[in-house]
């Protein structure tokens, strides 16, 4: 039987793979994504947005869909392994806040993005096995069908299957402790509830519960070993066992929507890359949630990837863009796993990590410290090498409000590049099939002119053109040259 084509395949279906699914059908690539989940997960693997994922929602013109799903925590910001900072951190970003929004919310939200699009999405279709050649991707389905596509992308999670059909190594340490998460309904008292989870938090940090709205409360807490097989969720027995243990109450939790285990295990990938095979998310980099940066990462590696894998489809991609895939997400990976497991270890009830915990507190004091942890969590910090030249080289520029009127973050919708032009005599020629020009100017830039890659990173700063024009054909190919 003949194989359906596509341009991209994504195989899994959470936020990594939904928003890869959007990038691309923002420049027309034909993708289809398999999720082998018939139903979407009523688990709350995650609780929020950091401040570079809700800019990123801000420049597709998602941000109102998520804000009005979620709740602000500006306070929240520069939190590190739970140590609030004295003072509120000034970070560089017209989106100084956490914002609290359950995951399954996220991952409808993204889907109906990237299905708005013209993303063709399958549930309950899994991946069996793949082959590549030359000219593109075989996929097989376990119901025995096949797909092919130019390119297929893996991010289907820490025990990825392309991954380890791959056969790349996925190099860490393995996990050491775990903790049980579940959503459940309670017969305590909210009063109680906040009183003893508060309490138990004093002395264990790995500890906690809190609402969630419609009556449930979400839980974690330690178990009371790693378990050989963590695809295989706690009982409700075993979830008020451990509860006994470390609060002296069950709290009388019962009805439980989602019950699951994750554990501390922090696993990189020595590349993201085999051929036409692609890494991206969890099957690229695993760690505990600490500091909530897991789902964050992997929405941030599909906006970088998804433009450049596009350009690759469209045919004008530079030779060496897609390597700047690993080039430029493995570094930002590798510093997510380092202030994980740091937090881990803060977290730790252990008279050493304590007193390092109390140190790290004092250090905080410092504006400087406080803002650094800030930038590393919130994502805004992130700096790709890029060459010499001035600080805002190879860093998000962040929202600025135009002289014009509107805002800078308006004028990335459609996923280009873009030229703000403040001097007013510069050309974007032969590139302006990739790339908008913005004549405007912003009292808060410092700067004659930028170059913004369609990922909102700055990839040439100055006034000349000539310069302009060797980054242009640096980041978006040839220029189409008019006969």
């Amino acid at each position: 039987m003949d194989s359906e084509t596509y341009d991209v395949i994504i195989s899994g279906g959470g936020p990594t793979g939904m928003m890869l699914a959007a990038e691309l059908r923002l420049h027309g690539v034909r993708v289809l994504v398999l999720e082998r989940d018939a139903e979407p997960t009523t688990a709350v693997r995650a609780l929020g947005l950091q401040p570079r994922t809700i800019e990123i929602m801000d420049q597709r013109g998602l941000l109102g869909r998520f804000l009005a799903h979620g709740t602000q925590y500006p306070g929240g910001v520069g939190s590190f392994a739970g140590i609030a900072a004295p003072r509120p951190v000034a970070l560089d970003s017209a989106h100084a806040f956490i914002l609290g929004i359950p995951q399954p919310v996220t991952d409808r939200l993204l889907t109906e993005h990237a299905a708005e699009l013209g993303a063709e999405i399958r549930r309950g279709a899994e991946l069996a096995g793949f082959d590549q050649d030359d000219d593109g991707v075989t996929v097989e389905l376990v119901d025995g069908s096949r797909v092919r596509a130019l390119w297929l992308v893996g991010a289907d999670g820490g025990r990825s299957l392309v991954r380890k059909r791959l056969g790349i190594g996925f190099p860490g340490e393995a996990a050491t402790t775990e903790w049980l998460l579940g959503e459940v309904e309670a017969t305590a008292s909210a009063e109680e509830i906040a009183t003893v989870g508060e309490e138990v938090r004093r002395t264990h940090r790995g500890f906690g519960i809190g609402p969630t709205g419609d009556g449930l409360y979400r839980a974690v807490v330690p178990a009371a070993s790693v378990s050989e097989d963590r695809t295989v969720p706690p009982t409700l027995d075993e979830f008020r066992a451990q509860l006994w243990a470390y609060a002296g109450t069950d709290f009388g939790i019962h009805s439980p929507r989602a019950l699951s285990r994750f554990t501390d295990a922090t696993r990189l990938a020595e590349r993201y890359r085999e051929g036409r095979v692609f890494l991206a998310g969890d099957a690229a980099h695993v760690h505990p949630p600490l500091g909530g940066q897991g789902l964050n990462l992997g929405v941030q590696d599909a906006f970088n990837l998804g433009w450049k894998l596009a350009a690759a489809v469209a045919g004008w991609a530079p030779s060496d863009l897609l390597d700047t895939y690993f080039a430029e997400r493995h570094p930002v990976a590798d510093g997510v796993l380092t202030i994980t497991r740091a937090q881990s270890v803060l977290i730790s009830p252990e008279p050493g990590p304590q007193a390092v915990r109390r140190l790290m507190g004092e250090l905080m004091a410092f504006d400087d410290v406080s803002r650094l942890l800030a930038e590393r969590v919130s994502g805004t910090g992130i700096r790709y090498d890029l060459g010499d030249g001035p600080e805002l080289l190879g860093r998000r520029l962040r929202d600025l409000p135009l002289a014009r009127g509107g805002r800078l973050y308006e004028n990335l919708r459609t996923g280009r590049g873009l030229l703000l032009d403040q001097t007013g005599r510069l050309s974007v020629g032969g590139w302006a099939d990739r790339v908008d020009r913005l004549a405007d100017v912003s009292d808060e830039l410092d700067a004659p002119a930028v170059l913004l890659r369609p990922d909102g990173y700055v990839a040439w700063i100055g006034d000349d053109q000539g310069g302009l024009d060797a980054r242009l054909g640096e980041w978006f190919g040839a220029a189409v040259v008019e006969s």
